[in-house]
């Protein structure tokens, strides 16, 4: 009787390296199978790794369709250039007709990427911020083509560009803002954005404002005879500008009401008017008041620069009229429906 149990166990401990192998198998069999599964189905959901050169896709390796139509008007300028150079040419200075077009270009894409945090908040597309940075990159390279095909004329005399931009103010006034536009491209990446930290990457990037200012200052000083351009970025960048002090001076983090968009819009039209009155009557010696009457004399292809700057900003406001507007029912209409 006392053997049965020995006996039993021994049987048991023989069974079991017959058993546990197979139970075994198929256990691991199963959690491989289910590994592969998720590896697999992780492989599909994950986006593909973005490569720094690959500006068409998004921070998670999408495809995106803004950044596609961002870096195709990035490069409408380059596209200009090759069909005018091919029809009719660059004129008896291709060279100087180049440098121009640059930096033309670099202050206009200069002034755009400042217009992406207006437009995201006023038109509630919060999507815009993803090509901002493109958008200032894209516009550091052409003042980067700016300035070397302003070398290139000088037949890369490099003590004779640093004599020229020395001595005269406009050239100085141009590199300052070149130099904070260099640095601000450098500093634009997440790498950088991280080593610098979030306060201090802010406050180094808000030097965009006095660049764009000292951009304006330089366009308005190498445009010698027609003032007309200049006037009418100006007063864009005005309105920019006079828009972020409403947000700053405003105590609540809501968007402006569209009255005060609208206040904003006119008042910076008639400094518009003002001041392109006053600049014309000190160059040709005529009363800033003669300026004025004369821009209620519409002509199709003489309208001032007030009128246009106006226009700009009465749309703005009709944007933000109507999302006001739609971001209003859309609660209401979800309301009804969770209630029905």
């Amino acid at each position: 009787m006392n053997q049965a149990p020995a006996f039993a166990s021994s049987a048991a401990v023989e069974a079991a390296p017959k058993v546990a192998p197979k139970a075994v198998s198929k256990a691991v069999s199963k959690a491989v199978s289910k590994a592969a599964v998720g590896a697999a189905a992780k492989a599909v959901r994950a986006p593909a790794r973005k490569a720094p050169w690959q500006v068409w896709r998004d921070a998670t390796g999408r495809l995106s369709a803004l950044r596609i139509v961002t870096l195709a008007g990035l490069l409408v300028p380059v596209a200009i250039a090759v069909h005018d150079f091919s029809t009719a040419g660059f004129g008896a200075r291709p060279l100087n007709d180049a440098i121009h077009r640059a930096g033309y270009w670099a202050l206009i894409f200069l002034m755009i990427a400042l217009a992406v945090t207006p437009l995201r908040r006023i038109a509630r597309f919060n999507q815009l911020v993803d090509v901002r940075r493109m958008i200032g990159v894209g516009a550091f390279v052409y003042i980067a083509a700016h300035i070397s095909l302003y070398i290139a004329d000088q037949r890369f005399d490099l003590w004779k560009v640093a004599t020229e931009i020395a001595s005269r103010l406009y050239l100085t006034i141009g590199f300052v803002a070149l130099s904070g536009l260099a640095a601000l491209a450098a500093t634009s990446t997440d790498g950088m954005v991280r080593r610098l930290g979030g306060k201090r990457w802010q406050r180094l990037h808000s030097l965009i404002y006095a660049i764009g200012l000292l951009a304006l200052i330089h366009f308005f000083q190498q445009t010698k005879a027609d003032v007309w351009v200049p006037t009418f970025v100006a007063g864009l960048f005005g309105w920019m500008m006079g828009y972020r002090l409403l947000v700053r001076l405003r105590k609540t983090r809501d968007e402006p009401p569209t009255w005060m968009l609208l206040a904003l819009s006119v008042a910076i039209s008639a400094l518009t008017f003002a001041a392109e009155a006053i600049g014309i009557g000190i160059a040709f010696n005529v009363s800033p008041l003669v300026v004025l009457r004369m821009a209620f004399d519409f002509d199709l292809y003489s309208i001032r620069p007030g009128w246009l700057v106006l226009g700009a900003g009465l749309i703005v406001v009709a944007i933000d009229f109507l999302r006001a507007r739609f971001g209003k029912r859309r609660p209401a209409r979800a309301a009804a429906r969770a209630k029905a």
